[in-house]
C-alpha cells in the first residue's frame, strides 16, 4: 500500500498545482462542456483554476501531494472566488452563444451554496496516471479533519458524476441539480460536521 503525505501548497508551488488541476479535469463533463476546443482548453484552464480556487494559495489551504500528482484547492469560510476575473476570461474566451448558458451555470452554484460559514472545495483534481490510487480520498480527509475540528460545514459541486460517490463515501449528501441548456449535469453536496 503506497504512503500518501498530504502537505500545504505554498504560493511558490501554486503553476504546479494548477497544471495537476488542468490535467485532472482534461475529461471532465462540465469544464469540458464550458471548453470543448482542445486548445482553448489547454490555453485557459489554468488561468480559470486560478481565478476560481487560487484564493486557497493565501490562506493555506490549498493542498497537493508529495510528487504533484494530486491537490485540491479549498476557500475557507468567507473567501470567494475572483469573479471578477473569471467572468472576464470566460466573456473573452468562450463561444458568445454559449455565454449565457455558462453563466447560468455559475448563478445555479451559488444558488447551493449554505449561507452558514462554510469550507468550499473550489477543485480537487489528481494526474490521470495516478487516479484510482487513493490520492484524493487522502486529499479529501486532510482538510475535513480541520473542518470537522472547526465544526462547520464543506461544501462542493461534483462536474462529474462518477465521482460522487467518492465523496459520498466522505460524508457529503446530493442537494440538487445544476443544469443549464445543453450542458452535463453538476451536483452540488454538502457535509454537516462530523
Amino acid at each position: 500500500m503506497e504512503t500518501i503525505t498530504v502537505r500545504t501548497a505554498t504560493s511558490s508551488e501554486q503553476a504546479r498545482v494548477i497544471s495537476t488541476m488542468a490535467l485532472a479535469f482534461v475529461r471532465d463533463p462540465v469544464t469540458r462542456w464550458v471548453w470543448p476546443e482542445p486548445h482553448q482548453y489547454v490555453t485557459h484552464y489554468a488561468e480559470f483554476v486560478g481565478a476560481f480556487g487560487g484564493q486557497a494559495f493565501g490562506h493555506e489551504a490549498a493542498y497537493r501531494v508529495d510528487d504533484f500528482s494530486g491537490g485540491a484547492l479549498w476557500l475557507p469560510p468567507g473567501v470567494q472566488p475572483d469573479e471578477e476575473t473569471m467572468i472576464a476570461l470566460l466573456q473573452r474566451i468562450i463561444d458568445p452563444e454559449r455565454l449565457p448558458a455558462a453563466f447560468g451555470l455559475f448563478e445555479q452554484m451559488m444558488h447551493y451554496h449554505p449561507e452558514e460559514p462554510h469550507w468550499y472545495l473550489a477543485l480537487i483534481g489528481v494526474d490521470p496516471s495516478r487516479q484510482g490510487r487513493g490520492l484524493g480520498a487522502a486529499l479529501l480527509r486532510h482538510t475535513l479533519a480541520r473542518v470537522d475540528r472547526e465544526r462547520l460545514p464543506a461544501y462542493l459541486e461534483s462536474s462529474n458524476p462518477a465521482n460522487v460517490p467518492l465523496y459520498q463515501r466522505h460524508g457529503f449528501e446530493v442537494v440538487g441539480t445544476i443544469q443549464a441548456a445543453d450542458s452535463p449535469p453538476m451536483f452540488p453536496m454538502i457535509r454537516r460536521p462530523a
